[in-house]
């Protein structure tokens, strides 16, 4: 008996052992990409090349690709574009998620479950990009920064969430606050924004991780280098490199920096939403989850 328990003692000591091992590997090969992205945006051309792929340290450390980045005018314009998109998009983002999230909790609404069906309808089907292009230009919205902020305004999966979160609020407060002579538009803004600020915070995270990835409809809608948000712009830094950048940007010691101008990219590109998230990051599980259970 007392070997038996000795033989699992060793077991288990040694399975610990193997998967603590295990667990470091494959924290070191997902950790060092980004590590190798963040050092060679810090290094010359010339010492990325050199490095093989194997880079541990900036030697020398410089700032020469950041710089070259920032001083870009399509990069430059890249992050205006997207600052804009987002600026002109979160706000009716929110306001039509609340909206459409309201509706669909709201109660005794004529013809409510018709238009809930059109509504969850556009989740599974849509026109295709075809059509959808042909919409655009139809409307004007060709080769306007309003071609990524209109069509994409409103988010179904997003609105059912908000609509749980209000669901989960006792209707009780909704009829005291109406027979106080509280509207609608009361009622939303007054009583349920402030009670489902959670929920608003990761769909406003959402939202905005959306815009900021987006780069399909930019390419498609939009022809004018100048209104391509920096998603593009990055994507045609990766795919054209020093070809890109020799275009339009100041030739001098442009090839010093021409291959660490993209790992430049990919880290200013990255850093805003890594700066937001440890802000909205607290609100993940308490926004999704309110609604999902009911007493």
């Amino acid at each position: 008996m007392n070997k038996t328990k000795v033989n699992e003692g060793v077991a288990s000591k040694t399975f610990d052992v193997l998967n603590t091992l295990f667990m470091i590997f494959l924290i070191i090969v997902c950790f060092y990409p980004l590590w190798y992205v963040l050092v060679a945006s810090f290094s010359t051309s010339a010492q990325v090349t050199a490095s093989g792929g194997a880079l541990a340290w900036p030697k020398p450390l410089t700032l020469g690709a950041f710089s070259k980045a920032l001083a870009h005018p399509l990069i430059a314009g890249g992050f205006k574009n997207i600052f804009l998109i987002l600026i002109l998009s979160l706000p009716l983002n929110m306001i039509m998620t609340l909206l459409c999230g309201y509706f669909m909790a709201a109660r005794n609404v004529m013809w409510k479950n018709i238009i809930v069906s059109f509504f969850l309808f556009t989740m599974f089907f849509g026109g295709g990009l075809i059509p959808s292009y042909l919409n655009q230009k139809g409307l004007g919205l060709y080769n306007n920064i309003w071609a990524l902020v209109i069509p994409g305004c409103l988010s179904i999966y997003n609105a059912i969430i908000c609509r749980s979160a209000i669901d989960a609020i006792p209707e009780s407060l909704f009829e005291s606050a109406r027979m106080d002579g509280a509207t609608d538009m009361t009622i939303l803004f007054r009583i349920i924004v402030p009670l489902i600020k959670p929920t608003l915070a990761v769909l406003l995270l959402y939202y905005g991780v959306g815009h900021w990835n987006s780069w399909f409809a930019a390419s498609i809608y939009i022809k004018d280098n100048a209104l391509l948000p920096i998603q593009n712009v990055l994507r045609a830094v990766l795919l054209a490199n020093s070809n890109m950048l020799n275009d339009g940007a100041d030739p001098e010691n442009i090839n010093t920096f021409a291959e660490t101008i993209k790992y430049a990219a990919i880290v200013l590109s990255t850093l805003p939403i890594l700066c937001i998230y440890p802000f909205l990051q607290k609100y993940f599980v308490k926004g999704v989850m309110v609604g999902s259970v009911k007493g």
